[in-house]
């Protein structure tokens, strides 16, 4: 298999064991605070991996407003809603869910871009809501005890929390994508993304309600997961699939990258050590059988 393909399936993976490792943390501080300090170190890296790299002489003032916008709603919108999710439905509801990011992809692309939906694009984006639908409804069996497999609060809140995270996603990168074109170096507009999103946290954190606040005191131990959790997610795995798009297949790439929700059952299973139900499996394969129809692969 070429390099770039493997860095894409690679990617794939790293976000598969970000989003367990990223459970525990989450669950201690709350979603919206383990978010901003996840936000605020993933900054610090990456500000300093910029510094000390490439510079910031590739970022144009015509740039921030568009990269602005896109960090509002992709990252500081996003990933608070995809932590939220996480919190309420466990990582593998919650991987499904944001998987949906895809098709929502193909269809704003349609819809705000002219991009073409032919009918086996239609018929890849019908696959992965099915695959999701499927895995949420029947990818547990009664037998599963972990607490990853136990839903929190409303299935309907978890869902909507879901499917505002993949919205958000996909708005962000489809705003992201006209800057990109011009040739902004992509670790800087990272930074400026989540540099946004971060801020954006921390204002959010200053008012006063409880439910911004961790909702238990900072260890050394959450500090450390939540740190390893920003560098694979947001520090490796994001660079991963930019260098797999600089010389692979957009198609290929994006179908190997999406196969994160396959990729993390194994890894749920050697974590919980309860297999995962069928409906988990084929709800799985069914989202990447559909990325790959939306991808013409």
């Amino acid at each position: 298999m070429p390099i770039y393909e493997i860095a894409a399936l690679a990617a794939a993976a790293l976000w598969a064991y970000g989003g367990i490792i990223s459970a525990t943390p989450s669950s201690h501080l709350g979603a919206i605070a383990f978010n901003r300090l996840r936000m605020l170190m993933v900054f610090a890296m990456l500000a300093a991996a910029v510094t000390i790299g490439p510079g910031w002489s590739s970022l144009g003032y015509e740039h921030m407003g568009a990269l602005v916008l896109s960090g509002l709603i992709g990252i500081f919108i996003g990933d608070t809603a995809l932590f939220l999710t996480l919190n309420r439905m466990g990582p593998r509801r919650t991987a499904m869910l944001f998987s949906l990011n895809a098709p929502m992809s193909a269809v704003l692309g349609w819809l705000v871009l002219g991009e073409a939906l032919s009918g086996q694009v239609l018929a890849g984006v019908v696959i992965c809501f099915a695959g999701v639908m499927l895995s949420i409804a029947f990818g547990k069996r009664r037998s599963q005890l972990h607490t990853w497999e136990s839903i929190k609060g409303p299935v309907w809140i978890g869902l909507l929390l879901g499917l505002a995270a993949a919205l958000s996603q996909s708005i962000g990168s489809l705003i992201a994508r006209p800057v990109m074109e011009t040739g902004v170096d992509p670790v800087v507009a990272s930074a400026v993304r989540i540099g946004i999103a971060a801020l954006g946290l921390v204002c959010l954190g200053a008012l006063p309600f409880s439910y911004l606040k961790p909702a238990n005191p900072l260890t050394l131990r959450i500090a450390g997961w939540t740190a390893l959790s920003g560098f694979i997610g947001m520090g490796v795995g994001m660079t991963l699939v930019l260098f797999a798009l600089s010389g692979g297949k957009v198609g290929i790439i994006s179908t190997l990258s999406a196969t994160t929700p396959a990729l993390q059952l194994p890894l749920l299973w050697w974590r919980t050590g309860e297999m995962p139900a069928p409906g988990a499996w084929i709800g799985a394969a069914l989202v990447v059988f559909g990325c790959g129809l939306m991808f013409g692969v």
